[in-house]
């Protein structure tokens, strides 16, 4: 049976490209590839899912259309087109004809037009027709044979809308009121008017009452009051809004089901593009089940792309790419006493050599070493096996120890900390330099990947041997290293560290070339010991405190649950968001008009519960609930899991090379996100605690990002506060209202704090006075105010701007650097976007680097001074120790000294501490 489908082009590639706005995907040319990945990939999840037998891709086309033509004000309000869109659209028509489907676009008139001819014939000819869009036009469209098709969109999955979900969802008889709804009530994304003061409930029930908007003009009679002169004085907008929001059924474009018949995809075509466009694991999605071979007539069927699957063929590779087999290479396996010997007096003679250690698994704090790889020469590697058997394995790594150990001998690695953390189990701590490729990607790029894999391919036109094809892929059959023998693993091994040592002669030179190399070498390599010192430390948890901890959590949600159930006077599933959406806006209506999804139920996340807190007392116990769920599912409960049974400590891995300001993260488990805010986050912190006979100790910097914009910015006003230690938010609160610092008053602190903070993030009036819950009014007031005390301020979030505009990117104090290639937008919201980052990534990253410092410096005083007390813990400005009592003192003056010391400032750094039994006392 034939099953058409219909793709609004643009619709799509708007979405797709929205979706990844705050986090937007940029390859190794610095393109923002976002929206041609977006739409392939909605593409993809189309034709793997639905399997269409017929497709078609409708475009807008370059000039205007009729709508323009009738009225000059349609669409007018639009934003610009992002540039990255209008850059993407040739790309994404490229990749379409490679797919080799129709792409249809008629001058004059716009994409749904073309949609909606095309899908009104396939309709009369019994022909499924999926309308593929989000937008909510296309609902007068649908009939019998013919649907909208939504795309999904974060976490809502694909959503098909037939003639009974149109209706339930504008709550109307007949699809074709659609039309008559827009006409009513306007449609604010193209401009189209409606009548004034008529909004979605009203138009429902005028078409309710009278069925069509030409019906409705025709018996204003019937009307009374207000409504009456509304449809009345504006009956001319009506009539002609309902013009624009129908979609034309009579294009002039004939539906020729054989032009969109579902065609074989030219695989060299789309390969070409999709390597231009770094699209890897695209790639292999894609491409997987692909093999080389002929086809014949007696070959199997093809699947969805025309390629053929049989097993004795051997893979296509990569067309572009250089493998190992195109190159001259001497790739060696250590595996006996007298080569190990001869190797070890190799290395030792030489200043660089590269290492990479092969494992049986991914955490390594428990995995064993299955081998060790070197290279100091260009296509030249040795790969050591080392045996399951402890002693023996021991042996091995001992007599490589003077080479890991050696103070003078660079050392370079991919992601080094990993092996550091390896070795160190066998007595190993790697001594000397340090060069990590991963770490020095992450400093020249920030926003690119880091991985080997990418690396290789993007600077050395090179594709590495892929893990997978010596384990398998992902899953409970994928084997493990130790299972396959060496002569398996030595040129996958000897590989990594070929490539790594040649990674770090291309990426040296990027490091210099991009003034980046002091921060590098001062910074980020000094800080890899310091994390892997820290990761295996570990940290312990009060396990006891944590299981009282969650029979006391359960005990209240059970009690809130029936507090809740009471309130709403019926029982209901308080976890499931649909049920608490029927109970909130139908059964109790705390609101006349609540907010919906696409798929027509109520929206209840947190942010608009929270709106919503004062309207009823039950919202509060709802969001309570939410809270200690969500609290005993990421920590309480899960903490306890994380402990290795062998050192009885959870060890978090510290993140170096994700976040692009700077910052580090931690993972397994994530430490950064402990909430504190509140009483039931901070029962989590009880929980972390010293080692035995040992104290908690907790610095953290005070107010850092305000005091780095004081310094950057240079205003004396705010310079003075700090330097007099009065409290910045007070302060600022008696500046802005012209009062004595002594009769700030609470709620005047506290809008200060808000503007403090808010500013620097670069937050607008509207997201103010959203944010202290007042009118615009006195949120425009209280910025304008803040600039008037704080100009230094203004003029330095201006040039931050300028700058960013000029270079393409800003700079950290330590020089780090951002880019922001949409500074220079058109797209005012893009280009919004890009400016809030100018102003906000120096001060923030310039955090991150300072805390960096004092991390090292303290770990460094530690080694010298012969202290048995521990860092364990970084999160955002605060540091954690585990200490000796005897050593109380001594950590407390090194700590608060090489926190202040870390960067010298026109407002100076300030580090607070606490001791106590556990990190909640501490901090």
């Amino acid at each position: 049976m034939d099953k058409l489908f219909l793709l609004d082009a643009y619709a799509l590639i708007y979405r797709a490209y929205y979706a990844l706005i705050k986090n937007p995907r940029i390859n190794s040319k610095g393109f923002n590839t976002s929206a041609v990945l977006g739409f392939v990939n909605t593409l993809e999840d189309v034709l793997k899912k639905e399997n269409p037998t017929h497709i078609g891709i409708a475009f807008d086309p370059a000039g205007p259309t009729f709508r323009h033509e009738a009225f000059e004000q349609y669409k007018a309000q639009r934003e610009e087109t992002p540039e990255v869109i209008r850059l993407s659209v040739p790309i994404i028509k490229d990749i379409i004809r490679a797919y080799n489907i129709p792409i249809l676009e008629v001058p004059g008139y716009e994409a749904d037009d073309v949609i909606g001819t095309l899908a009104t014939e396939a309709g009369k000819r019994g022909i499924r027709t999926y309308m593929m869009t989000p937008d909510k036009d296309y609902g007068q469209l649908v009939g019998e044979y013919v649907f909208m098709y939504r795309p999904k969109y974060g976490d809502k999955e694909f959503d098909v809308m037939g003639v009974e979900e149109v209706k339930a969802k504008f709550n109307i008889q007949s699809p074709t009121q659609v039309i008559d709804m827009l006409g009513l009530m306007g449609d604010a994304s193209d401009n189209i008017p409606g009548c004034p003061g008529v909004g979605e409930k009203t138009a429902q029930k005028l078409i309710a009452q009278f069925g069509s908007i030409e019906n409705l003009l025709a018996n204003t009679d019937q009307l009374k009051g207000s409504i009456k002169t509304k449809v009345e004085t504006n009956r001319e907008q009506i009539e002609f809004s309902k013009f624009l929001a129908t979609i034309k059924t009579d294009v002039p474009i004939a539906l020729d089901m054989d032009a969109l018949k579902r065609e074989t995809p030219n695989e060299e075509a789309l390969r070409k593009i999709f390597e231009e466009m770094e699209f890897r694991t695209l790639m292999e999605r894609v491409f997987k089940n692909e093999k080389k071979t002929t086809p014949t007539p007696a070959a199997p069927q093809a699947d969805l792309f025309g390629f053929f699957a049989d097993e004795n063929t051997d893979e296509i590779k990569n067309s572009n790419l250089t493998r190992l087999e195109d190159l001259s290479y001497d790739y060696q396996l250590i595996d006996t006493e007298e080569k190990r010997q001869e190797l070890l007096q190799k290395i030792l003679t030489k200043e660089i050599f590269s290492l990479d250690t092969e494992t049986t698994g991914t955490d390594p704090i428990t995995a064993e070493l299955v081998g060790m790889s070197f290279a100091y020469t260009e296509n030249q590697a040795f790969y050591v096996p080392v045996p399951a058997e402890r002693e023996e394995a021991q042996k091995i790594v001992n007599l490589f120890k003077p080479v890991f150990e050696n103070p003078k001998t660079l050392k370079v690695g991919q992601n080094i900390k990993y092996d550091m953390l390896v070795l160190s189990n066998y007595g190993v701590e790697i001594g000397g330099p340090m060069f990590d490729t991963m770490i020095a990607h992450y400093v020249l790029q920030p926003e690119l990947r880091h991985g080997m894999d990418y690396l290789a391919e993007i600077y050395l036109k090179y594709e590495t041997i892929k893990i997978e094809e010596l384990i398998g892929a992902k899953g409970k059959n994928q084997k493990n290293m130790r299972d396959l023998p060496p002569s398996d693993v030595y040129k996958y091994a000897c590989e990594d560290a070929d490539v790594t040592l040649k990674l770090k002669h291309v990426l040296e030179k990027e490091l210099e070339t991009s003034n980046a190399k002091p921060l590098f070498e001062e910074i980020e390599m000094p800080l890899v010991p310091v994390l892997a010192y820290m990761e295996r430390n570990g940290v312990r948890i009060d396990t006891d405190a944590l299981k009282e901890t969650s029979k006391h959590f359960t005990a209240r949600m059970n009690q809130i649950e029936a507090e809740v159930h009471q309130l709403a006077g019926v029982e209901f599933n308080i976890a499931s968001p649909k049920q608490v959406g029927e109970v909130l806006f139908d059964r109790l209506k705390i609101v006349d008009k609540a907010k919906k999804t696409k798929t027509g139920q109520y929206v209840t996340s947190e942010e608009v519960l929270e709106s919503l807190r004062g309207k009823h007392e039950i919202v509060g116990k709802i969001l309570e609930h939410r809270g200690l769920k969500k609290l005993l599912g990421t920590y309480i409960d899960a903490l306890p899991q994380l402990i290795n049974p062998h050192t009885g400590r959870i060890h978090t891995s510290f993140n170096q090379t994700v976040t692009a300001t700077g910052r580090l993260s931690s993972s397994n488990p994530n430490l950064q996100n402990i909430p504190i805010r509140n009483e039931d986050g901070k029962e989590i912190r009880k929980a972390f605690i010293p080692d035995d006979g040992c104290e908690f100790f907790s610095a953290d910097y005070s107010q850092i990002e305000l005091r780095i914009m004081a310094h950057l910015s240079g205003d004396p006003h705010m310079i003075e506060a700090f330097q007099k230690g009065q409290d910045i938010h007070a302060a600022t609160a008696a500046k802005i209202y012209k009062i004595d610092l002594s009769q700030v008053t609470r709620e005047q602190r506290s809008k200060a704090k808000t503007a403090n903070f808010g500013i620097i993030y670069g937050i607008s009036v509207f997201g103010l006075a959203e944010r202290l819950n007042v009118d615009r009014k006195e949120a425009k007031e209280l910025i304008d105010g803040y600039f008037q005390n704080y100009p230094h301020v203004k003029e330095y979030m201006d040039e931050s701007i300028r700058s960013a505009r000029e270079k393409g990117y800003i700079e950290t104090i330590f020089k780090r650097r951002r880019y922001l290639p949409d500074i220079n937008s058109h797209n005012a919201v893009v280009r919004g976007y890009a400016e809030r980052n100018a102003i906000n990534a120096p001060i923030q990253g310039s955090a991150a680097d300072i805390i960096k410092v004092a991390m090292i410096r303290i770990y460094r005083r530690f080694k010298e001074e012969g202290l048995q007390s521990k860092m364990i813990l970084q999160v955002h400005d605060e540091l954690n120790f585990s200490v000796v009592p005897s050593e109380r003192e001594k950590v407390e003056q090194i700590v608060i000294s090489e926190m202040e010391s870390a960067y010298k400032m026109k407002a100076p750094l300030q580090a607070d501490c606490g001791w106590g039994k556990n990190w909640l006392e501490a901090h």
